[in-house]
Order: C-alpha cells, then sequence, then structure tokens
C-alpha cells in the first residue's frame, strides 16, 4: 500500500511524493515541515544539503523545492531507496542526488574526503536506532558541514548538543517528536 505526502512550498508547491509503507518510516508531517522550512527560508536558497536517512524524502524535496542548489538523499534499505531514485527522475535535474547508502558510513567517509562541505544537513533517522548519536559528533568535528552551517535534527526527545560545537537557533515539539535547528559554531 502506498502512502503519500504532498511538497508544502516552492517551485513544485503540491506536488505528490508517495512511498511505501516501510515499518519505522515517518515522514515530516507538513505542520513540522512548514515550521523548520519558515525557519530555513533564508539560508535554503542556492544551499548544498544533505538529506540522511531519507526516507521518504520530504525534507530534501522539500529543501529542493524551496531552492536549494543541490540536495544529496542517502538511503539505505531498497524498497524506500528504489522509491526515491523514481520519485528523483521526475523532476529532471541532475542537482537532485539519491545514494543507496548507509547514512553513518556516508557521513565517515565524505568526512575524510575533502569534498565540498554541505551547507545545510537535515538528520531524522529512524527513533529506535543510535545514529544520532554516531553522527552529530562527525558532524561537529569534520568538515562535513561548512562553519556556520545548519542542522536541522528530529528526536524523540532534546538532545542536549554540546554548546561550545553547536549555537540552538530552534527548539520545539509537537507531540512525541522534538526537532531543533542548530548552527555550527567552529
Amino acid at each position: 500500500m502506498k502512502q503519500s505526502i504532498r511538497i508544502i512550498g516552492g517551485h513544485y508547491r503540491g506536488k505528490k511524493l508517495h512511498f511505501p509503507a516501510i515499518d519505522g518510516l515517518r515522514p515530516t508531517s507538513d505542520r513540522i515541515r512548514e515550521t523548520v522550512f519558515n525557519w530555513l527560508m533564508h539560508d535554503i536558497r542556492q544551499a548544498r544539503c544533505l538529506d540522511t536517512f531519507a526516507g521518504s524524502g520530504a525534507l530534501g524535496f522539500e529543501a529542493f523545492s524551496r531552492g536549494a542548489a543541490s540536495v544529496v538523499l542517502i538511503e539505505h534499505d531498497p524498497l524506500a531507496f528504489s522509491n526515491l531514485k523514481q520519485i528523483c527522475t521526475s523532476f529532471h535535474s541532475s542537482n537532485l542526488t539519491v545514494l543507496k547508502e548507509d547514512a553513518y558510513e556516508y557521513v565517515k567517509q565524505h568526512a575524510q574526503s575533502g569534498q565540498q562541505p554541505f551547507d545545510v544537513i537535515f538528520l531524522d533517522p529512524p527513533f529506535a536506532k543510535p545514529h544520532l548519536l554516531d553522527c552529530i559528533p562527525i558532524f561537529g568535528q569534520s568538515p562535513i558541514l561548512k562553519p556556520g552551517g545548519l542542522l536541522y535534527l528530529e528526536t524523540p526527545h532534546d538532545m542536549g548538543l554540546n554548546s561550545e560545537i553547536w549555537e540552538t537557533l530552534k527548539l520545539k515539539h509537537a507531540g512525541q517528536v522534538c526537532y531543533a535547528l542548530y548552527r555550527k559554531i567552529m
């Protein structure tokens, strides 16, 4: 059974994105996405974005619709990856990339590769897995996220990130979800 969400703003506003029913896949709700992209409105245009644990692609495709220069979507689940590839082709853009990789391994490799850093990283992994705790130190200590870059987290509770590395810009709760935007200080 396919489920769907819609892009809520930007050039592709109203475009439906279908995604398969996969255990643990919970797209960011319209309400939360609207808030997050209001937070990002002055930073998303021409940004290089990374959507780790992309799932339905809601955050990455929304960023692209709102003017991101490029978006890399990382997904390990074969069914979700295949679906993201299919959606990606419907945008007819070489500025969207979908990779079938373990997000943590991609983050580690990219951090050591010397590739161009990202301006915005979306980190919204399945809540039942420890990937948040694995990835956040890499984002803070490596050049994968540029200094002054933005990290969006969606978690079951406030993470309380290290204030020497991360400036908390916004933090809200909606139901059982805590979502926050941080700026990398160094």
